[in-house]
């Protein structure tokens, strides 16, 4: 089968003809119907995260927000059989563990990560295996098309986890978004269909014109205002109740906690480059004294997944307006080197493998 493989990090992913996966007792085996192109692929392909032994290694078939149908399953596996239409989350856990046995599965003590681990060939391939498939693969209502699944493995459900459940948005809250990339834009339409008042930061005005049509109720270029942070507490009437940091650079993560008002919450969702390697200064005093909330967030638990597929199939929700474009699994290379330059727009999906 066909498969874009990391040779070398930096260097262009290559497509190769690989071995067909075959199913281990408690796996299965996923054709591949729709695939996410995510930063966190770009992060894996620049060789980031040794700084907290998480590099990826050479040789790696990237791709974790997959969508596909089973096409195999190995002898223990109970509940899915071929021909299921499934999502599979990014963060696969084993089921056991204490996190996954009280439905965080996300912060599962033995977590291989679909594509970002050698244990988990990912889906920038035509077909990938999945361990302990009965416990992590969802299966889609017939209602989900494949194409806006692809990104609810990974960045639809990270923003509606650090939404919904670390900074509990509540309607009318005001929200900012610091980075409008997938994760960001994501951000922007839930909290607008949530009853917040979402507003974008970027520096880039096709990204922010995006986030205005899923529903940013304002938008601040940060290359035009000499702080963003206090441009968004002018519209915020003070300050964001609730602001994220989408992106993960120094900058952003600060922005985002200068942004709020007493109390507020910063959620992090960005993960950091070679330039921070995991450590950013941020304002203690100011955290204090103004009892600010500092929140991480990874992912989303799987039991959360059917209260998303409800808002999806009420039409509150609609994962579909955040995809950028449709690709071929020749395009991976030169997309992940576009992200260099923060040049896509939206979720950039693969439906041709």
């Amino acid at each position: 089968m066909r498969a874009a493989v990391l040779e070398t990090h930096g260097e262009p992913l290559e497509i190769e003809d690989v071995p067909e996966p075959e199913p281990a007792p408690d796996q299965a085996i996923v054709e591949t119907e729709a695939c996410g192109i995510c930063r966190s692929d770009w992060h894996a392909w620049q060789g980031d995260w040794s700084w907290v032994g998480a590099s990826v290694p050479e040789g790696q078939i990237l791709g974790h927000e997959p969508a596909g149908i089973v096409s195999a399953v190995g002898e223990n596996v109970e509940t899915l059989q071929e021909g299921d239409r499934v999502a599979v989350p990014f963060h696969l856990g084993d089921g056991t563990c204490s996190h996954c046995r009280e439905g965080r599965a996300n912060n599962c003590e033995t977590v291989v990560p679909l594509g970002l681990s050698g244990a988990a060939p990912g889906a920038f391939a035509e077909a990938f295996p999945v361990r302990e498939a009965d416990f992590n693969c969802v299966k889609l209502p017939d209602s989900v098309e494949f194409t806006e699944m692809a990104g609810l493995g990974c960045r639809f459900m990270t923003a509606y986890h650090a939404l919904a459940d670390r900074a509990e948005l509540r309607p009318g809250d005001w929200v900012a978004v610091h980075g409008c990339g997938g994760v960001g834009l994501s951000a922007i339409h839930i909290a607008d269909a949530l009853g917040a008042h979402p507003i974008a930061v970027d520096v880039r005005d096709d990204k922010l014109e995006r986030a205005r049509e899923l529903g940013a109720s304002a938008a601040v270029n940060s290359t035009e205002v000499e702080h963003p942070a206090r441009a968004v507490r002018s519209l915020a009437d003070g300050g964001a109740d609730v602001s994220i940091d989408a992106l993960g650079i120094a900058e952003t993560c600060r922005n985002s906690v200068a942004s709020l008002g007493t109390r507020g919450t910063h959620v992090q969702v960005g993960l950091t480059t070679g330039e921070e390697e995991g450590e950013i200064e941020l304002p203690v005093d100011a955290i204090t004294m103004k009892e600010l909330d500092v929140h991480g967030s990874h992912g989303m638990p799987l039991v959360r997944y059917q209260e998303l597929f409800k808002l999806i199939g009420e039409g509150t929700l609609d994962p579909s307006k955040i995809i950028g474009e449709t690709l071929s699994l020749e395009d991976v290379p030169n997309t992940l080197a576009s992200m260099d330059d923060y040049e896509t727009v939206g979720i950039p999906v693969i439906t041709e493998f």
